[in-house]
């Protein structure tokens, strides 16, 4: 009689159990990404660096899928984070452009992501996702007036966004230089100092009866002055104040910003965004503000590294990994967490003083570095996928992939089966769960702005890349492996020479880029041309408008009354895990 009583409670056991082992195995997996600002894959430890330390960076790839032909789709901020977010190439969304200014140069510009451009967050967040992004944005804020934030993070689909709509540039701290169009604010300084000493003249000449100045004319020069003093010192010199700001949704809450606090800051941000979210499915983008310069100057980590300054950034870096990684593995999230490392393109080569050293990273054997279009060392860049139970520990993938697979990606993991617009990334989860062997990129393409700089081949049945080069950067001064002369390469004009026959190489033989291929060394030299003549036929391009990167002031973020901005977090909340000393 027991026995009869206790069946159907065992049965109802079994029956609900079973429920919830149903339930935990359909469960959506939670995202969290990760992209350094400007690192070179040389930088990193399981990438072939034996001196700056990276055991946390390294411990993601023992524990999970390394990639080694991971590409950025540009080699620049701007144009790169559009295409991993929406997994399209910049200019289908209008975000490259042609002459010198090829990113987003002023948080007051009208340039951006478009509103109606779709990203991996907003899909994410229609599947029910909780979706966050911490960190830099760089994709722009305002459209026609001040609060319309319809570039802003929370219209493309982040639910929660702290940090930098910008980005950290030097003009941040006091010192450190400037970065925004130098020899146009030399170019206006030095009118407005000749219109000053011109007005001062013909003043004096006045005063002393030398000569009959008219009295109008004076006043004209006067109002000349303080106009062209007004188009160079406001827009410039006030650059701390319109660029550097922090945001926590659509507020600004600290403008300037004060950058030596900014890493723990971001971190604690990063960190509890998973806590409040580690009961049900979320994605947070942690957009780190390193290793862009300014360089920090965190004192934990000062003086520690082999290779100054930078180094000491990177190990500063790799901490913040191990930070992130322990808190998804405390939380008991690990098993249903797919972690993602990477940068937004290679290290800056050119960016280097006498007093510092080199302040960039180093792109390992890969020939060129940020803004060099084509070249291997500006795209090639660290990708890294961890996901204990899901994806084999300590796999290495070859295979030619790109920053725009994640959005696929996500996609299909966050079960999004409705139609999409055209997507030029591929869903990497049967790569990397060892399921295929080739990737489904045959052809990938490289651009400098707008242009179209190299194509990438990798022929059907064959280990082969092969690259084609129609146009290289100029490097200056000539032998240099830079643009050490204007201190980043630009994609036209006398900046580039185009090479007719292009220039092609095969990366599987060649990686660094060194040996270029004749017709006489290569048998299906003509083929491969033929081939990537093809594929370019059937590529489409846009434009972004010049005239949205310019400063507008009536749609400058500001904290307080316009132009009298100014504020400072509240910093007691959100602290992150206490830093080493």
């Amino acid at each position: 009689q027991e026995s009869a009583l206790l069946a159907p409670l065992l049965s109802l056991l079994l029956a609900v159990g079973g429920d919830v082992t149903r339930e935990e195995l359909h469960r959506k997996p939670n995202f969290v990404l990760m992209m350094v600002d400007d690192l070179g894959i040389g930088d990193v430890g399981c990438y072939g660096n034996d001196t700056i330390r990276t055991p946390n960076i390294d411990r993601l790839a023992s524990e999970g899928v390394k990639l080694t032909q991971h590409i950025a789709a540009a080699p620049l901020c701007t144009p790169s984070r559009t295409a991993f977010m929406t997994g399209r190439y910049a200019f289908r969304s209008g975000m490259s452009s042609s002459g010198r200014v090829q990113v987003l140069l002023f948080l007051g510009g009208s340039g951006g992501l478009p509103p109606s451009e779709t990203t991996f967050a907003k899909r994410l967040q229609q599947h029910g996702y909780t979706t966050g992004l911490v960190g830099k944005w760089h994709l722009g804020v305002n459209c026609e007036h001040r609060g319309d934030h319809c570039h802003h993070p929370n219209q493309h689909g982040f639910s929660y966004f702290y940090g930098l709509p910008f980005t950290l540039f030097n003009d941040c701290v006091p010192g450190e230089g400037s970065d925004i169009l130098i020899d146009l604010q030399h170019t206006l300084r030095n009118l407005t100092i000749m219109l000053g000493v011109g007005l001062f003249t013909l003043v004096f000449v006045r005063v002393c009866g030398l000569f009959d100045v008219n009295l109008w004319m004076l006043v004209a020069l006067f109002f000349l002055s303080i106009l062209a003093t007004a188009m160079w010192y406001v827009p410039f010199k006030l650059l701390p104040t319109w660029n550097c700001i922090i945001m926590r949704n659509q507020e600004v809450i600290e403008q300037p910003m004060t950058v030596e606090t900014l890493p723990q800051r971001l971190l604690g941000e990063a960190q509890n965004f998973i806590k409040r979210n580690a009961d049900h499915p979320f994605l947070l983008f942690f957009s780190l503000a390193h290793v862009h310069t300014p360089l920090f100057k965190t004192s934990a980590f000062r003086g520690k590294s082999q290779h100054g300054h930078y180094g000491d950034n990177l190990e500063e870096v790799d901490w913040i990994i191990g930070k992130m990684t322990e808190t998804v593995d405390s939380l008991g999230l690990a098993n249903n967490t797919l972690m993602y490392f990477t940068s937004d393109h290679g290290g800056h080569l050119e960016d280097a003083d006498s007093l510092i050293g080199q302040k960039g990273g180093w792109n390992g054997i890969y020939k060129g570095g940020k803004a060099m279009g084509g070249w291997e060392g500006g795209i090639r860049v660290p990708g890294i996928f961890r996901w204990p139970g899901r994806l084999a520990a300590g796999r290495v993938v070859d295979e030619p992939t790109s920053l725009m697979d994640l959005y696929p990606t996500l996609k299909y993991l966050a079960k999004d089966t409705q139609l999409d617009r055209q997507v030029d990334g591929y869903n990497l989860m049967p790569l990397l769960e060892g399921k295929v062997e080739r990737s489904e990129h045959e052809f990938m393409f490289h651009y400098c702005g707008i242009y179209l700089n190299a194509v990438r081949w990798h022929p059907p049945g064959s280990d082969s890349v092969f690259k084609v080069h129609f146009f290289t950067p100029n490097f200056s001064p000539p032998g240099a492996g830079g643009c050490y002369n204007t201190k980043i390469c630009l994609c036209h004009g006398e900046h580039v020479t185009h090479h007719n026959p292009p220039l092609l190489y095969d990366l599987y033989h060649d990686p660094s880029e060194s040996r270029a291929l004749t017709p006489d060394s290569e048998p299906r030299y003509a083929e491969i041309l033929e081939q990537t003549a093809k594929a370019v036929a059937r590529h489409q391009s846009t434009l972004l408008s010049k005239q949205k990167i310019l400063w507008r002031p009536w749609l400058q973020p500001c904290c307080g009354t316009f132009p009298f901005c100014g504020c400072k977090e509240d910093m007691t909340p959100n602290t992150p895990d206490t830093v080493p000393t």
